[in-house]
């Protein structure tokens, strides 16, 4: 006689549920609490002494520093000013999130998202370092190339949980890479497996041009995409059914 249970997938599960009142509250925290968006905020690993100088130009404050506690607090902070910031991720957190938890169970769910955030915000904080490494060399050398958007560039923190989601989008699209997708302003379906190697090249592009008044974290969603990819490599690579 089969033990077998049909168990119907939820269309909201525990750790979807929890992560997206986490990020409201954190949110309303934010509207509400002065200063905290500064506090949670991923501010770049940089030389003190560029550190030191900025701050003495009033370039930045003497608070935008890293802090080890910042990896994991800007996943669950947002733009305060940019409500469409918060509503997109969560609903992307909800859309692509609540499959893999089904597909995977809460605890291995939860393992993967947040391993993805600390892969978004290490790629992140590299990339980061070498900027200001790159900027510290030419302020020394009194180079013309040191323009107000580049140190605000280089100094900039990070926040939202846009690099986590990232890597959900990818092991969604490695798991299920021709489920079409439909998209705001894209008047067709998408496959899965395209739509996220066209986000990729868009980050990649736009994480190297440096396009002036880009405020988008473009490492931090590759890195998160990066992990994501190798994370349900990993763990699906006795399946074979998978990038067809």
């Amino acid at each position: 006689m089969s033990d077998f249970r049909y168990v119907r997938p939820s269309n909201f599960p525990p750790v979807v549920k929890n992560l997206i009142i986490i990020n409201v509250l954190v949110f309303v925290g934010q509207l509400t609490i002065t200063h905290l968006t500064e506090r949670l905020m991923l501010y770049p690993i940089m030389p003190e002494s560029l550190h030191q100088l900025l701050v003495e130009k009033n370039w930045i404050d003497e608070y935008q520093k890293f802090q080890p506690y910042q990896i994991f607090t800007h996943l669950f902070s947002h733009s305060p000013t940019m409500f469409a910031h918060i509503l997109f991720n969560m609903f992307a957190l909800w859309m692509f999130g609540r499959i893999l938890e089904n597909v995977w169970g809460p605890k291995r769910f939860l393992i993967f998202y947040l391993a993805s955030g600390v892969g978004a915000a290490a790629l992140h904080l590299t990339m980061q370092y070498f900027r200001c490494e790159a900027l510290m060399q030419d302020i020394i050398a009194g180079s013309p190339a040191v323009t107000p958007e580049r140190i605000m560039g280089a100094s900039a923190p990070a926040l939202g949980a846009s690099g986590a989601i990232m890597g959900l989008f990818a092991a969604f699209a490695y798991l299920f890479p021709n489920t079409e997708l439909f998209f705001l302003f894209i008047p067709f379906p998408i496959k899965a497996k395209w739509m996220v190697l066209v986000m990729v090249g868009l980050d990649l592009f736009g994480g190297f041009s440096n396009v002036s008044g880009d405020n988008v974290a473009h490492f931090a969603h590759l890195g998160g995409a990066i992990t994501g990819f190798i994370i349900v490599f990993i763990w699906n690579k006795t399946n074979r059914r998978s990038l067809y």
